[in-house]
């Protein structure tokens, strides 16, 4: 160790860095207080002027300066040998330098951790991004943004938890592993349990268990998932996630819309002040009422067309050549149309907007239409170009869905591999009554990003899933957009 000494068993802060400054910012320059304080943390910047020592010392609740002097700071000259990193725990006097930054007197000292790779300090930070998401832990200390993109995150969550138990749901628990993958069009990662000798999945979405709790009496749950997709990694997508997933029984599409427009803006004024933010210099409005459009409208907004499922497939088979849209042919005009869509329309929503009135076809779990043949109640909230959630009007009837999970099959025979399996647990609950029922799932990951400004949901997550190191040199690490 630099000074000689044995690192201590424990140590004992009773300070902070912000609550010395919220206490003794208004202290005069030059003034002492004859209060000491213990405050414990990592040594971020030093500077040796002769007989004194500066150097600033950032814990969890942000940075205060430390001053040593000769005369009163034991070991000196080995304070001023301390590495950029080091965590030290100091004892001292709170007071102000005669240019009147506020600072402790350093009268006690010992190392806590010694770092043994060179620290970067605050003014140069870290230069290669793909080195600040591998090294998270080192990017905390040196990258201000970072730590305070991830503290609004945590933020977020706990007031999104707080939000909805106030208004009578109740928070679950379902299972990460299931026998069958399903509650969303995803590619599963699948595993093996040895004792059960049977292949499981992580899971892509908690949706099917939470209808099970609705269907067992709970009229409100939600769950605050982390979720699983064997997909590519870009700004958008990281391989696991987390998801909000909430059910409400008695309601519909209606009602989620507004349970979706409420929590978004209260989040934007808790977190930012304000329903009106800046996402990559331009300004959203969160605050209700959002556009309500429909899919076929935003298309005939960008093509000038009035397309519907009941449209002659070789007519949007054309359109999808015409825009560079790869097609299938086992596509049905469901799937043409949101194709169509999410080619030339959904990019352009900057402003909040729910997208509704999705084809059966892409839509298994959700409830037909009420007025409207071959289409479902399901939106998409999308805003800054960017699915935000995924609601509907639960479907009811288990012949219904039965049906469609064996279209589902047909999909994943086809080539498929996000078609869904056919549930018969779920199925079997279906067969026990679900009541009539709103559900909806919102990306944390990606609600974070719109509310913190940040470009790529890497700067969202504390460690994000990226290549192997000895793989960085052969291609980014965005695989897709």
């Amino acid at each position: 160790m630099k000074t000689g000494h044995s690192v201590p068993y424990s140590y004992s802060p009773d300070s902070t860095a912000a609550g010395i400054k919220q206490a003794y910012g208004e202290l005069e320059p030059g003034s002492e207080t004859g209060d000491i304080v213990v405050v414990a943390g990592r040594l971020m910047l030093r500077r040796v002027q002769g007989k004194l020592t500066f150097g600033q010392l950032a814990d969890s609740s942000g940075r205060i300066q430390l001053f040593a002097t000769v005369r009163d700071t034991p070991d000196f000259e080995e304070f001023g040998q301390l590495s950029l990193g080091d965590w030290i725990g100091v004892r001292g006097e709170v007071m102000t330098t005669r240019k009147g930054e506020l600072s402790i007197k350093v009268l006690e000292w010992t190392v806590l951790a010694e770092t043994r790779r060179p620290f970067p300090d605050k003014w140069h930070g870290i230069n290669d991004p793909d080195t600040r998401y591998r090294q998270r832990y080192v990017d905390l200390w040196v990258t201000d943004e970072a730590r305070h993109t991830l503290t609004v995150r945590s933020r977020l969550i706990s007031l999104t938890r707080r939000w909805l138990e106030d208004r009578g749901f109740m928070e679950v628990e379902t299972p990460a592993l299931h026998p069958v993958p399903g509650g969303a069009l995803a590619r599963p990662f699948s595993t093996f349990h040895n004792a059960l000798d049977q292949e499981m999945f992580l899971r892509i979405a908690p949706e099917l268990y939470l209808k099970r709790l609705v269907v067992g009496g709970f009229e409100k749950v939600f769950e605050i998932a982390r979720v699983f997709r064997n997909e590519g990694i870009s700004p958008r997508h990281n391989p696991e996630f987390t998801m909000l997933e909430l059910y409400q029984a008695y309601a519909d599409w209606t009602d989620i819309m507004a349970l979706v427009e409420d929590l978004v803006s209260y989040l934007a004024v808790e977190l930012t002040g304000s329903t009106t933010i800046t996402y990559q210099g331009r300004e959203i409005e969160l605050a209700a009422p959002w556009r309500r459009a429909s899919l076929s409208t935003l298309i005939e907004e960008q093509i000038g067309l009035s397309l519907s499922v009941e449209t002659p497939i070789e007519e949007l088979r054309s359109l999808c050549d015409k825009h560079s849209i790869e097609w299938k042919e086992t596509y049905g005009t469901g799937k043409l149309l949101l194709e169509l869509y999410e080619k030339t329309a959904e990019a352009k929503q900057w402003q909040p907007v729910f997208v509704t009135e999705y084809p059966i076809e892409v839509s298994p779990l959700a409830r037909p239409h009420r007025d409207l043949p071959g289409m479902t109640e399901r939106f998409e909230a999308i805003v800054a170009g960017r699915e935000l959630c995924n609601a509907f009007s639960e479907l009811l009837d288990p012949d219904d869905q039965r049906e469609r999970f064996e279209d589902q099959v047909r999909e994943r025979d086809n080539g498929d591999e996000e078609a869904m399996a056919v549930d018969e647990d779920y199925l079997r609950a279906l067969e026990y009554g679900l009541p009539p029922t709103g559900g909806l799932g919102i990306g944390i990951d990606r609600l974070v990003m719109l509310l913190t400004d940040s470009a790529t949901i890497r700067d969202v997550v504390l460690f994000p899933t990226l290549r192997p190191e000895q793989e960085r040199g052969s291609a980014s690490i965005d695989t897709e957009d």
